[in-house]
């Protein structure tokens, strides 16, 4: 029993280091620039093992209960966000780099995904290397890898940058 308790309160400190470790700013490196190419700090935790989920031809950008209220997922219920270091409407990411390996874009293989539930204005980007990223009311849309499991809201908050969206397109912060 003693040896479960010890496993148990070893994982929760891993845990706990991995996020403090996410949410804090980079250290050394050029100056501590956050432009989304430099990876460190508001851009979540690192994860050699992070992807976004198989985005399809048949994509769907939907509406699910959380914890936070009703927000955008995709078909599977994978929580979608935003990034404030976007600019709504400019048609392109911020989010390069490193960025991307924590915050994969929300894809299609097709113009745009079907809708269920969403009353923002839905729309596409291209990407640097040419896929089809999703936006609503013109902010592009984003997996955050430290998601595991639908419903999963992991990714709220982070570095004060990063947030989900109601149905209508708008920022929940808190």
């Amino acid at each position: 029993m003693l040896s479960r308790v010890r496993k148990s309160a070893a994982a929760a400190a891993l845990l706990m280091a991995l996020v403090i470790a996410g949410c804090s700013s980079p250290s050394g490196g050029s100056g501590g620039d956050d432009s989304g190419s430099d990876g460190g700090g508001a851009y979540g935790m690192p994860s050699e093992e992070s992807s976004a989920p198989a985005a399809d031809g048949a994509a769907t950008l939907a509406v699910a209960d959380s914890a936070l209220g009703s927000i955008v997922v995709d078909g599977d219920g994978m929580t979608l966000y935003m990034f404030d270091k976007d600019t709504q409407g400019s048609r392109e990411s911020a989010c390069t780099g490193e960025c991307l390996t924590n915050w994969p874009p929300f894809t299609v293989d097709d113009a745009a995904p079907s809708v269920d539930g969403i009353t923002g204005e839905v729309g596409t980007i291209t990407t640097a290397d040419g896929s089809t990223q999703v936006t609503l009311n013109g902010w592009p849309l984003y997996y955050f890898a430290g998601d595991t499991a639908a419903g999963d809201v992991n990714g709220q908050g982070v570095g004060g940058i990063w947030w989900v969206l109601t149905a209508a397109g708008e920022k929940v912060e808190g």
